[in-house]
């Protein structure tokens, strides 16, 4: 059904899915929507700074439902699943969760979810915006191991912001402030099955909630927010500033399937001493062997602030004119007052000082290789 927002035209269709937060998201203001793994993300309920600073200074309420989960289980669950990655997941506890990379043969990233393991065999992958879920059941058919591979019923919100802790507690008690960063507990809220996590995608201190029940979306949104009154909490969207700030990437922009884990910092997601075999590994160790062509970097853009969104990949210039490379991510950052955002460049001119040019719509800009994170690199304000 269509239905105007401003100068804009929203069209929702059955062909897309919607979360079970969906209707509250609506009835709470959400202004526009994004697609993102086949379903409907709600995008900014007001200016995009304004919740930026809510986000940073009380506690926000996110419709993550995008978030599909890959349910691995089975008698070779546990071997499965460490055969699509290359974190070494004797590692991680029942009970834990893990940021890690699903690569391809030739080391390209499927897709870079949080994977939390809720027993010995049986996982979840809370997958970035990429079609893994068929990626697992295509591998699985000639592997000749027995697993059961399917999307459960689970959509999780987020719950972030420095004030989250009260909220959390609020809901589940003090067992829950027990938690260490990226782990979780399954639990109950008022009859409400869910899994509550250390995690979010905020770089603030922050949890995620999956709810285990789609018909209980409206129930659990409304006692969240109730919660969460007495310590100002509103709805947002995912903050793409503080994102940016925190250094955190967004598959489809900032990597893809044609970009392996080191050219985009996230070499650390591949355990070189990992023993068992996993999809990439031989060409993993040969990219690490040679180098990569290619870096993801930090960059400032000078001059004033940049009012323009990023909607297409704008060229990166170097000395002469030549396009060599692209800006992946862009905002202006409150705290810092400065354009920042990432592009990708050969990695000769990936330097930190390197002095590029960027094709914005409003005319050329100089810019500089800078370090990433812009804020907080040792993510000591989620851990805290």
């Amino acid at each position: 059904m269509p239905e105007a927002t401003g100068s804009s035209l929203l069209y929702f269709g059955p062909w897309y899915r919607k979360s079970p937060f969906f209707e509250a998201t609506r009835r709470y203001g959400a202004t526009a929507y994004d697609i993102y793994n086949h379903m409907y993300l709600p995008g900014p309920y007001a200016d995009v700074e304004e919740e930026y600073w809510h986000l940073r200074n009380h506690v926000t309420l996110w419709d993550v439902g995008v978030e599909r989960q890959v349910e691995i289980d089975g008698r070779d669950g546990f071997k499965f699943t460490n055969f699509l990655t290359p974190r070494d997941l004797t590692k991680c506890e029942v009970g834990q969760g893990k940021y890690v990379a699903i690569t391809a043969e030739d080391g390209g990233i499927v897709n870079d979810p949080v994977l939390l393991r809720l027993t010995k065999n049986k996982f979840w992958l809370s997958l970035a915006n990429s079609d893994t879920l068929l990626w697992a059941k295509g591998v699985a058919v000639n592997s000749g191991m027995d697993v059961d591979i399917r999307e459960p019923d689970v959509s999780p919100v987020q719950v972030q912001g420095p004030k989250s802790k009260n909220v959390i507690k609020a809901l589940f008690g003090q067992k829950a402030l027990d938690l260490g960063y990226y782990y979780f507990l399954q639990t109950k809220l008022d009859g409400i099955p869910v899994v509550l996590t250390r995690t979010g995608w905020s770089a603030e201190v922050g949890y995620e909630i999956y709810l285990e029940d789609g018909s209980k979306g409206e129930a659990l949104w409304e006692k969240i927010l109730e919660a969460g009154k007495p310590f100002n909490i509103r709805p947002i969207a995912p903050s793409e500033i503080r994102r940016i700030e925190a250094g955190i990437l967004n598959w489809g922009s900032d990597m893809t399937l044609e970009n392996n884990p080191y050219e985009v910092g996230l070499g650390w997601l591949v355990d070189e001493a990992k023993k068992a075999d996993y999809i990439g590994k031989a060409a993993l160790k040969r990219i690490k062997k040679e180098g990569v062509k290619r870096k993801l970097v930090g960059l400032e853009i000078h001059g004033d602030k940049l009012q323009v969104w990023l909607d297409e990949f704008w060229p990166i210039l170097a000395n002469g004119g030549k396009s060599i490379g692209r800006l992946t991510a862009l905002t202006y950052s409150p705290r810092l007052k400065k354009n920042i955002g990432y592009a990708n460049v050969p990695v000769k001119l990936s330097k930190l000082g390197t002095k590029l040019r960027v094709s914005t719509p409003v005319g050329m800009r100089d810019a500089t290789v800078v370090r990433k994170p812009f804020v907080d690199p040792t993510k000591d304000i989620p851990k805290s």
